[in-house]
């Protein structure tokens, strides 16, 4: 039996307790929207294919397919908004190999936790400008080293206007999907990430259909929704512990109380999406009770390696072998999420069309 075939799809929601109503459209309860469904959002571009966050990586991801493209937002020294995973910059970029910044490392507190490396709030635009992106999990996507040191760290303004020349050539609406990273830790710095952000928003006119605001944090997206900009916002959720916003103001809310009904109904006063880590979707209700508070539901990280894969789905010996990844996006579309957050936009689309 094909591993994607329907009654294979059918035991596996079962062993996992996931129920689904028969001949209930993918995503019905989430009513329509302005992009297919269930949407394929590009994971820091395709970067199970490119390294994150570079020019290459947005581009493969919607020339393979995808919706949406997520540059997470970290600001520079002068106020620039740029697109890298962390602040800190070791691991995505060939900063170590530059002597004239060996004194910007450093160590520093970030959300509770001590980093030690260089940091983007440490650098002018200029000065990144200098350096270049480099795989940042070369032993898991070892296939992607070969790019490292061919592209230069991107402003968010840069690729939102890559959205709009990608959407210009393949005819469709290709849609920005930016992340405030560590938005507490940067307002206590001097440099909020809020405001230039919805500069950036007002000053290309965004709207609904080209721009989706996602944070983990609670109080970034309320200022964000206090802005105006008319743009979805979307509350990604953690699996342990709580927002670091809440955190740090003594709130004992957790990412589990907010994935309860109350907790839903909540976020839906100022969100529209909610992004859980896929582990909490299947054999919860998740999916019914955030449809029922009026929420989409798109759940992160889809992954091919078998590291990332139930193990009934792994194939081969390697951690980082692909498995059955298509069997695994099959499960999450049975049970009516809106998008899946995925490195490999290219295997998501191919599975949308069954």
């Amino acid at each position: 039996m094909h591993p994607t075939h329907p009654r294979r799809r059918s035991l596996l929601l079962a062993a996992a307790g996931t129920t689904v109503a028969a001949g209930v459209p993918v995503s019905a309860a989430a009513g329509a929207g302005p992009w297919p469904r269930p949407l394929v959002i590009g994971h820091r571009g395709a970067a199970g294919w490119r390294p994150e966050h570079t020019a290459a990586s947005y581009t493969h991801a919607v020339q393979t397919g995808a919706d949406w493209i997520e540059p997470d937002l970290v600001p520079t020294k002068d106020h620039v908004l740029v697109v890298r995973h962390e602040n800190e910059i070791s691991q995505t970029t060939d900063v170590a190999a530059h002597p004239e910044f060996a004194d910007r490392r450093t160590t520093k507190t970030v959300d509770g936790r001590a980093v030690t490396g260089w940091f983007t709030e440490d650098f002018t635009l200029a000065e990144l400008r200098t350096l270049r992106a480099v795989e940042r999990l070369p032993l898991v996507r070892n296939r992607n080293t070969v790019f490292d040191g061919r592209e230069r760290v991107l402003t968010f303004q840069e690729v939102v206007d890559l959205a709009r020349r990608l959407s210009k050539a393949h005819g469709r609406t290709i849609a920005v999907f930016p992340e405030t990273k560590h938005p507490t830790y940067f307002r206590s710095v001097g440099l909020p990430l809020e405001p230039e952000l919805a500069r950036v928003i007002r000053r290309n006119r965004l709207g609904r259909r080209e721009c989706v605001v996602q944070s983990f944090e609670p109080t970034s997206l309320k200022r964000i929704a206090a802005e105006r900009l008319g743009v979805p916002l979307w509350q990604a959720l953690g699996t342990t512990g709580g927002p670091y916003d809440l955190v740090s103001a003594g709130d004992p809310t957790t990412y589990r109380d907010m994935m309860t009904p109350a907790g839903l109904a909540r976020i839906a006063g100022y969100a529209e999406w909610i992004g859980p880590d896929k582990s909490s979707v299947l054999g919860t209700s998740l999916v019914a009770d955030a449809h029922a508070a009026g929420l989409r539901v798109g759940p992160y990280t889809f992954r091919a390696e078998n590291q990332f894969l139930p193990a009934e789905l792994r194939r081969g010996s390697g951690a980082n072998d692909f498995g059955d990844a298509f069997a695994e996006y099959a499960l999450y579309y049975e049970t009516g999420v809106d998008a899946v957050v995925t490195d490999f936009p290219d295997l998501a689309v191919m599975a949308r069309r069954g």
